[in-house]
């Protein structure tokens, strides 16, 4: 079996992807654009892949149980912390501008990564994988926020955060969602939270434990300024 449809259906199974919008995106979106050359036999193992730079791809479930947690729609304005090699930027953009409907219905996906170099590079991959008009990556500190002229319907987070950094939440549509792992640097002590604004108030929802890569930048563990 090709192990790209073992992959997904394999997440089917366990439960991971569980909405056809979700299940779609695991589909279209190759990740082997995405890995370097040396681990493209590796890039449907649902696992974590360096990118360069000490950062990593993350492993497939994790990528769409996030999905899954943010309840894209089409249309949707998306802010993405962390763009790394592009991979997960490319999915979202799958459920809010999907390829099969006109683009006057799509989303936009703003992925904002810290490390020069890595913003080039998730560039690069979306622009070779067909999703250069879908998401536009910015190479700044995404941690303080974007300064946008409307607030977003969606924020995800790729590295772990002191705390919910406060700028972020502020760009949160009311009834918007959040997924951002929280917690310290290092394999165990993080928490993927689910926020939502509800009134203008932060509600937060622990989902699972997870170890990603310390979030850079002024809220970030290098910033010393703490959020929400």
């Amino acid at each position: 079996m090709d192990a790209h449809k073992s992959l997904v259906d394999r997440l089917l199974r366990l439960g991971i992807i569980r909405s056809e919008r979700v299940r779609r995106a695991a589909e279209r979106v190759r990740r082997e654009l995405f890995v370097p050359d040396d681990y493209r036999d590796m890039a449907y193992a649902d696992t974590p892949l360096p990118i360069g730079e000490g950062q990593t791809i993350s492993a497939p479930h994790m990528v769409f149980m996030m999905d899954e947690l943010l309840d894209l729609e089409v249309g949707h304005l998306v802010l993405e912390v962390g763009a790394g090699s592009g991979y997960h930027a490319a999915t979202v953009a799958e459920i809010v501008a999907p390829s099969d409907l006109p683009p006057h219905t799509w989303g936009t996906v703003v992925s904002v990564e810290i490390n020069p170099h890595l913003a080039t590079l998730a560039h690069h991959n979306l622009e070779a994988a067909g999703y250069s008009c879908r998401v536009h990556v910015l190479n700044m500190d995404g941690s303080a926020g974007v300064s946008l002229r409307v607030k977003v319907d969606r924020i995800l987070v790729t590295a772990a955060a002191p705390d919910v950094p406060e700028p972020l939440f502020e760009m949160l549509k009311e009834g918007g969602r959040m997924v951002i792992p929280v917690g310290s640097p290092g394999m165990w002590g993080q928490d993927l939270l689910l926020v939502e604004k509800v009134d203008g108030r932060m509600v937060r929802r622990t989902i699972t434990g997870v170890a990603f890569v310390p979030l850079r930048g002024r809220y970030g563990w290098s910033g010393g300024v703490r959020g929400g």
